[in-house]
């Protein structure tokens, strides 16, 4: 009895060779690459007020953006920023598809340019193809050295740039011309660079297809108004090749030539006449192509093209829906909140903790006292002479240890402070309010206290 062949549930990968196109969305990926990659490169190497104008100082645990310094104590500021990101690309999605993937994915922008690198050296598609399946030869050996060094080089670069957002890229660049780089530094150039270098180099779309987890849940998102890049398969099918003179109508076939020049020029490998996929990161690139030769053969354009799956159907279909104007309401709402946060910010910080040891004492002079710990935190860049004050019921004093408040840039102090009220003007627990202010008083915060006094004042 023969059994059946054991069918394997692996494939191996086929290296694709994306085609190189021209067109419109093509121009848009360029100038999103050129843009992106450019405030990458440059943005380290601007000052700002005498530093760096983006710096991400672990050491000293503090983030420096432009003319704003943020602490560990603005989390949430971090957590708006993560916030308003996951509501554009909810947005986004909803409304047009897997744009970050096509045009701004770090992932889709590095190997774009690594593709550039292999076709400057290379050759065109033909030409990577044959070069791979020949022999290897004294050209062979040249260009693929030749490819090398650059993906290599400019791997260097761009984890040399990434520890450059940590650690200044002045002090930095000077560590390696002197060869005095630290062992992390060294570490995460290395790490960043061999992860560019894999990701950008040979995975590419396997990134996309299998580690990206966006490709995954971006059904979620989508629904039959979503702009996506479809083949419109009424108008195409069936699909054979003819000459340009053929009338197709005649010949009984649709205005798909079959030039197979939309799968040529996919990153991915995907046949996009199969309808949507999600391995699909709408890059464009199959309607520029498929635009170009339907102009050349003297049809319509748009067989492959932006619309949405209602359109195709013959459908109408909603752009502007309910859930488009929920996230967009949503991401400005957040951004407002932030701004008008960020506007308003004092760069100082108190926290008050009432003495555990009593609840009030007895002072010369029959005064009633209470202590507290104050915790002072100078987030400016700049050192402030402060001074405390106390309101809330009428007479009351505040001494501090030490009496003159000096703190420096990022520095905490710990004070104590001592409250008093005059016998008879408090009894029992009164709310009060310790203020935090600096000596030209142009910036001033505000902590509640409660001040403790016996049932009746003796």
């Amino acid at each position: 009895m023969n059994t059946p062949a054991a069918e394997s549930l692996y494939a191996a990968r086929e290296k694709i060779y994306p085609r190189e196109v021209r067109g419109r969305f093509q121009r848009l990926r360029v100038i999103a690459v050129f843009g992106l990659l450019g405030l990458y490169y440059l943005v380290p190497w601007v000052t700002w007020g005498g530093r760096q104008a983006i710096l991400f100082d672990l050491p000293a645990r503090k983030f420096h953006l432009f003319g704003l310094t943020l602490w560990p104590q603005d989390l949430y500021y971090l957590t708006a920023m993560l916030i308003t990101a996951a509501l554009s690309l909810f947005f986004f999605t909803t409304l047009a598809g897997r744009l970050w993937c096509g045009y701004a994915c770090p992932q889709t922008v590095w190997t774009e340019v690594f593709i550039w690198m292999e076709q400057l050296t290379e050759g065109k598609r033909h030409k990577r193809i044959k070069l791979d399946k020949g022999p290897w030869t004294r050209e062979k050996v040249l260009r693929k050295s030749a490819k090398q060094f650059l993906w290599v080089t400019f791997s260097l670069f761009t984890g040399f740039t990434f520890v450059g957002y940590f650690t200044p890229i002045a002090e930095l660049s000077g560590k390696v011309l002197t060869a005095s780089l630290g062992g992390w530094e060294i570490f995460w150039v290395l790490f960043y660079s061999f992860a560019t270098y894999g990701n950008a180099g040979f995975m590419r779309e396997q990134v996309c297809k299998y580690m990206c987890p966006y490709a995954r849940f971006q059904s979620a998102m989508f629904d039959r108004d979503t702009l996506i890049i479809a083949y419109d398969e009424k108008r195409g099918e069936p699909r054979g090749g003819r000459r340009r003179s053929v009338d197709p109508s005649e010949a009984g076939l649709g205005d798909c030539i079959d030039c197979t020049k939309c799968v040529q020029v996919c990153p991915t490998g995907i046949d996009i006449r199969k309808g949507l996929q999600y391995e699909c990161i709408a890059c464009a690139a199959c309607v520029d192509v498929c635009d170009d030769v339907m102009e050349t053969m003297g049809y319509e354009k748009g067989l492959v093209r932006y619309t949405t799956e209602h359109a195709v159907a013959g459908e109408p279909s909603r752009i502007a829906r309910p859930r488009v104007f929920v996230y967009g309401l949503l991401m400005v709402a957040v951004l407002s909140l932030t701004a008008v946060s960020l506007l308003n910010r004092t760069p100082l910080r108190l926290d008050v903790i009432r003495d555990r040891n009593s609840l009030y004492r007895v002072v010369d002079g029959g005064r009633i006292e209470n202590v507290y710990s104050l915790r002072l935190m100078n987030m400016d860049n700049e050192s402030h002479d402060l001074e405390v004050t106390v309101s809330g019921l009428p007479g009351l004093t505040v001494e501090t240890d030490p009496p003159a408040l000096v703190v420096d840039s990022g520095a905490i102090e710990a004070v104590a402070a001592r409250i008093s009220a005059p016998a008879g003007t408090a009894a029992g627990g009164h709310d009060i309010r310790i203020r935090l202010l600096t000596a030209d008083g142009e910036m001033t915060v505000e902590e509640p206290a409660r001040f403790m006094a016996p049932a009746r004042s003796p």
